[in-house]
């Protein structure tokens, strides 16, 4: 996957049957290999399947239960189409069954700090790794007063030190990707200020995933429910794409994909780029 060129769309597929936006939905196999191809369909790069939900105050699902979720998943889209298939895992079992079942990449919300194993898994399968930036757990991460002396930073210090730690493993450097986590342990300002300092975190050297997909911020500033967001989610891609984002993470593939397009060609054109 080449960077820098062009924005990839990473559409999300939820295998579960509590995420905060669409959980249920998708969660027979079938149901979800279809959604899976329509996300293909309308334009998505990558599709992001997951098996336990991170939500806020989400429970742990056993390593027997996700694989379950999402095995099937993940081999029936690969039948259907060829695609980009990202494991969005916590667990090292899970990640490496995935990747032996086609998937090409191995999204970690908790940048290998929960599966001791997962550096290793990571490290020999070769596929690129997403770390990233999450205050505490799942479980915990919005609870308590939520404080930074300076949200940017201290991210940026954080994901350091997580490609550091993926180095270590054997991962290859030119396969980490690097994830500030908006909305994981995070305010509606320390939301706002991630996208709008989001070139700061490219300082480190790594392509950034952004995933704002109809998350809590903008319900907040909107007063709107989850599947009420899509034009505030727009909004937020653009703002991101604008300040450097690589990836976005998202639900809508097709309008995202729009929005992501206008505002690289404008970030293009400030950049003096044809």
């Amino acid at each position: 996957m080449a960077f820098g060129e062009r924005v990839w769309v990473m559409g999300i597929l939820n295998v579960t049957p509590d995420s905060f936006s669409d959980g249920g939905k998708n969660f027979e196999a079938r149901a979800a290999i279809g959604a899976g191809l329509r996300l293909a369909a309308a334009g998505a790069d990558i599709i992001d399947i997951g098996g336990e939900s991170t939500r806020p105050g989400a429970e742990p699902v056993p390593q027997q239960e996700e694989l379950r979720r999402v095995l099937p998943v993940i081999e029936g889209i690969l039948r259907r189409r060829r695609i980009p298939i990202s494991i969005d895992t916590m667990k090292a079992g899970v990640a490496e069954a995935a990747v032996a079942a086609g998937a090409a990449m191995i999204n970690d919300v908790s940048a290998l700090r929960f599966d001791p194993r997962m550096g290793e898994v990571a490290a020999r399968s070769g596929v690129p790794l997403v770390l990233m930036h999450m205050r505490g757990e799942p479980r915990t991460m919005q609870q308590g007063e939520i404080v930074y002396r300076d949200v940017v930073a201290e991210v940026a210090e954080f994901l350091a030190g997580a490609i550091e730690r993926a180095v270590s493993c054997g991962v290859s450097r030119e396969n980490i990707i690097v994830d500030p986590g908006i909305g994981f342990g995070k305010t509606v300002e320390h939301n706002l200020e991630l996208i709008d300092r989001l070139g700061e975190l490219r300082a480190l050297g790594r392509p950034v995933l952004v995933g704002p997909s109809r998350k809590s911020f903008i319900g907040k500033i909107l007063d709107l429910l989850p599947g009420e967001r899509l034009w505030g989610t727009a909004a937020a891609v653009a703002a991101a794409v604008l300040r450097g984002a690589d990836i976005v993470r998202v639900h809508d593939a097709r309008e995202m994909s729009e929005a992501a397009r206008v505002a690289l060609a404008v970030r293009r054109r400030r950049a003096g780029q044809k």
